[in-house]
């Protein structure tokens, strides 16, 4: 009796926790850039236990946004935020706009990391330009980390309208290069290169805010992330809405046979301690 006992409040314990993640992941099933998470369990003598929680990092779709500043990255990896003590983290959703001060910056106000560019598109370490084929090269050796980032700012100057005090208009290339053009387009300068990091394990990516990760020493260092930047448009959530729903009906029937089990065994146990009296 008393296997049947554990293995039924085991079985009610877990059932408990895989319905609250399946009721955040329903409950999230609209919000933009909300990672699905996923149980795994395991089975012992005494009923289950859970294995792991897991982040599922399969593309979103994507869903025009509120400005064309707005951008959704069709690809692995994450966009770099940094927030305004330094701390580095990182997210998908590209919810992103320039302030009245022209810096490129998350709904929450973190600003948006981006490399430097030279008129020739070229990266810039310091007063170095690096190579596109040996930046892409560094990916699998943590080359991205060892070149600074720097706050994207595109300043409105007040006395011509105009960004950076030349540029009529700004915009974003697949590759995530942002450009400057004037003379109605004639003129086209590369600006910035938009941060786009990946890591070895991003499982292990710690969450320190709705969307946004930090790395962690199980995920790796950052590497150098691949896709496209789709400007205009967000990363919806990657929550597999009905999946969730059925797995949540099957815990829900799961928990309720466990709660009878728990009841007999205590009806059971009751009767056998009024015939010891």
């Amino acid at each position: 009796m008393r296997d049947a006992f554990v293995n039924a409040l085991n079985t009610q314990k877990i059932t408990n926790l895989w319905i609250s993640s399946l009721s955040e992941n329903l409950a999230n099933a609209y919000t933009p850039g909300f990672r699905e998470k996923k149980f795994t369990f395991k089975t012992f003598l005494n009923g289950a236990m859970e294995e792991d929680r897991l982040k599922n990092l399969g593309q979103g779709k994507s869903s025009p946004g509120t400005a064309d500043e707005n951008i959704y990255l069709e690809g692995s990896g994450y966009f770099v935020i940094q927030n305004n003590k330094g701390r580095i983290a990182y997210t998908r959703l590209g919810e992103f706009k320039f302030d009245d001060e022209g810096v490129y910056r998350s709904h929450d106000g973190q600003a948006v990391q981006g490399y430097i560019l030279n008129d020739k598109g070229e990266i810039m370490n310091g007063s170095k330009p690096v190579e596109a084929e040996s930046f892409i090269d560094t990916a699998f050796d943590g080359g991205a980390a060892s070149i600074p980032t720097t706050n994207i700012q595109m300043w409105k100057d007040p006395s011509n309208g105009k960004y950076l005090g030349k540029f009529e208009e700004f915009e974003f290339s697949p590759d995530g290069i942002i450009y400057g053009k004037a003379d109605g387009g004639k003129i086209k300068t590369p600006l910035y290169k938009l941060a786009i990091i990946n890591f070895h394990n991003p499982q292990m990516l710690f969450q320190v805010a709705d969307g946004q990760f930090i790395e962690t020493r199980e995920s790796g260092r950052p590497v150098v992330g691949r896709g496209e930047v789709r400007s205009g448009l967000i990363e919806l959530s990657n929550v597999d809405f009905d999946a969730n729903s059925f797995y949540y009906k099957q815990a829900k029937s799961q928990l309720e046979v466990a709660n009878k089990m728990i009841e007999s065994h205590k009806q059971l146990l009751q009767k056998a301690i009024e015939n010891m009296s």
